[in-house]
């Protein structure tokens, strides 16, 4: 797996790039050394500069150290999300594979269920009831994207449980409960794998659009979504695009960044692909 994995050259270089990525939201204020909530009134809109080397916002707070602080928050939100999407798709998806019967079914219409909402809106409407906030955009998030998971696993588990291992285990009297700790979820770690990487940028996209629609992070703490608030002014977008160009690129090149080590994570665990 480790050798077809380091043959996809775009999934490595976007592994290498994901981690600096982390390092520089992590070390964030060792390497921008300026508070990112520090306003300065008589510097403010300016270009980049030494002093500043993204520019300054509308109300003189360094970009360069938001763009830094704000990776902390999107990246934490998508992570969080995809983990709890994870989480109930392999938890709901292995029950429903291997005891199948109305039990499959009642799981299967559930994820119907929520597959047939607009997540979009959804979470838009719980924003709007609840409030908007981090632990609401994770929750919303993960609720609406363990279906792809649970289906997946699912799949994989129905195929998993004729195995004469599993049917060994069965007949030496292993409990369901043992059976799907010790035999089932170790096996689907690879697939989930990849799921869990597709689901960290779908929620970073929709963490991105539902703060720049301000119902995400709010100010004053940052998020690469709420610092593209600005480009809704058309001003903004032509005269001052350090002010929504770098989260732009950040959304963006992140995003895509982990969809290619996905790509590589499902190349890895395929044996077809070898």
């Amino acid at each position: 797996m480790l050798r077809r994995f380091l043959r996809h050259r775009l999934a490595v270089a976007s592994t290498v790039l994901v981690f600096v990525i982390i390092a520089l939201a992590v070390f964030a204020g060792a390497v921008a050394g300026v508070d990112p909530d520090a306003t300065d009134l008589g510097a403010t809109r300016q270009g980049p500069s030494a002093a500043h080397w993204l520019g300054t916002d509308t109300v003189g707070r360094d970009v360069f150290s938001r763009l830094l602080h704000a990776g902390r928050v999107s990246l934490l939100v998508g992570v969080l999300a995809a983990l709890l999407a994870v989480a109930l798709g392999t938890v709901l998806g292995t029950i429903a594979g291997y005891f199948g019967g109305w039990i499959d079914g009642l799981v299967m219409r559930l994820a119907d269920v929520f597959m047939s909402f607009p997540s979009l809106v959804v979470i838009i409407v719980l924003a709007g009831i609840i409030g908007p906030s981090v632990p609401t955009l994770v929750i919303a998030i993960g609720l609406f994207q363990w279906p792809v998971c649970g289906r997946l696993v699912r799949g994989v588990t129905l195929s998993l449980r004729e195995q004469e291992y599993v049917l060994a285990s069965r007949a030496t009297g292993s409990s369901p409960a043992w059976l799907i700790r010790k035999h089932l979820v170790p096996a689907v770690l690879p697939a989930v794998s990849v799921a869990a990487t597709l689901a960290v940028a779908q929620a970073i996209g929709l963490e991105a659009t539902m703060s720049f629609l301000g119902l995400g992070v709010q100010a004053p703490a940052a998020s690469w979504g709420n610092m593209l608030t600005d480009a809704q002014s058309l001003t903004v977008v032509r005269t001052m695009p350090w002010l929504w160009l770098p989260p732009g690129l950040a959304v963006a090149v992140t995003v895509l960044a982990v969809n290619f080590i996905g790509d590589g994570l499902r190349d890895a665990v395929d044996p077809r692909q070898s």
